[in-house]
Order: structure tokens, then sequence, then C-alpha cells
């Protein structure tokens, strides 16, 4: 239906909202049969004034989430669309590839294995394989881990975006901030954290990149009597070793640094 008086919004907040609204519908026209599109074909798909859906291609190109053709009229989606599409078909990638991983990791050193994905503010434990073994330390699915968290700190050691590590860092308190931006670089030389809480658990944790970058974190947790703390230990270096393994199936790059 074309766009009218009535369909026009009365509030900012209504405004927000159609702005939302009309950006994905543009993007939900793109597909394999249509990966480049005109302001003439949007406008007749959507029913929306020409002016309107002019508008609209030039701010999603400004942002980033189009492009133009060279040398045509035609737009594609741009590089935060194929950012955003790649880091989503990472984690489902990993999730379903981890699973044999942090199964053998556990076999292994007899802890509960836990793997993480990035959130909207830290990490989000997505996996989790429990040992067999007497005394049980384990975390839950779903569960948003702090900023000080051993994880977290790996994570924020090798996020591409160094900038919105600081910011997050930043909003910490001192002497925190100084205390884990210290962390965060010793974890950057070794490739992996290890810290003991004041409760005596011990969490061992290791980078795993995709070919975009850090897509997931694994970590080792247990009792200091069950988890050795030293990054040379026996454990460790199994943790270090299957996150390289994962690494390489992922199409990352460990970092040479580190090794």
């Amino acid at each position: 239906m074309p766009e009218d008086q009535a369909d026009k919004p009365d509030t900012a907040r209504e405004q927000d909202i159609q702005a939302v609204s009309r950006t994905a519908q543009i993007l939900g026209l793109f597909a394999p049969e249509t990966p480049e599109l005109s302001v003439a074909e949007a406008t007749r798909r959507l029913g929306l004034k020409r002016t309107t859906v002019h508008r609209y291609f030039s701010s999603m190109i400004s942002s980033g989430l189009l492009e133009r053709v060279e040398d045509s009229a035609l737009v594609r989606p741009g590089r935060s669309i194929l950012q955003l599409g790649s880091f989503v078909l990472g984690q489902q990638r990993i999730i379903q590839m981890a699973p044999a991983y942090l199964r053998e990791l556990a076999l292994d050193i007899k802890v509960s294995i836990v793997l993480s994905l990035w959130g909207a503010s830290g990490p989000v434990v997505s996996l989790v394989e429990e040992a067999e073994h007497p005394t049980l330390v384990t975390v839950r699915v779903g569960s948003q881990l702090a900023l000080n968290s051993s994880q977290a700190k790996v994570f924020l050691a090798f996020l591409p975006d160094q900038f919105h590590a600081d910011r997050l860092t930043g909003s910490l308190p001192e002497p925190q901030r100084t205390g884990i931006r210290r962390r965060i670089e010793a974890i950057r030389q070794a490739g992996m954290s290890s810290d003991v809480n004041h409760r005596g658990i011990c969490v061992l944790a290791a980078p795993v990149f995709a070919a975009s970058g850090i897509c997931a974190t694994i970590a080792a947790v247990g009792t200091e009597r069950m988890l050795p703390e030293a990054l040379d230990s026996r454990e460790a270096t199994a943790l270090k070793a299957a996150c390289k393994r994962l690494t390489k199936e992922m199409g990352g790059t460990w970092p040479s640094s580190t090794d």
C-alpha cells in the first residue's frame, strides 16, 4: 500500500520503530536470487514512495548496511551486514563442532569444561560438559559471566575491536579497572588465563579463533585440588592444545606471540 498521511508516525518513538521496520524490510528483499537491488525494484516490492526508498538507501549506505555496486544504480548488502552474517554463522558452526572437543577434555583432565560465546556485554555460557568426578564444579548454560571472570578477560584480550574492550573495562571502578587491564595484557602474552577465586575454584580459560577473530572461549573449572593453577601444567597444556586444534578447524589463526 502506498505511503500516505495516515501511515506517518506521530511520535519520535513511533518514528524510530518505523525506521527499524523499514530497514528490516529493505534488507529482507535480498536473497540468493536477488543479490542486488535498485530503488525502482524496492519501491515496487514494498509499495513505498520512491523518495522514501531513496532516503533509506542513502542512510543505509552511510551506515554500512548497504553499498553501491560499481558503475550502476544498484545496491547490495554492505560490510556491516556481511560481518554480522559471518559472526552468526561462526557461532552456529562452533556450537556444532565444539562438543567433541569438550567431551575429550572432560575425560582427559576430569573437570567440567565450559564454552562461552560473546553476548551483548560479556561472555554467555553456551555449552557445558561435566566430568565424571565425585566432586563436581559446574556452570549453568545461559549464565552471563562478569567482566572480571577468566573467560571475559580472555575475550577482552583478543577482541578485534580493542576500543570496545577499553570502553567495557573503563566502566569498572578503580583499582579493579587497572588490575583487569594488567591481566588482559598478560593473557595476550600467555595465550590463556588462570584464576582462583576466594572459594578456591580454579578456572583455566583459552580462546578459540575463527577467520574473523576470536569466536569463543573454553574454560576448565574445578577446585584447586582438582585443577592446578599453573599455566604450564598438564591440564593447561591440554586445554590450549584443544583450543588450537578447534581454531584450525574453524579456519582461524592462533596468535604466534602466544606460542
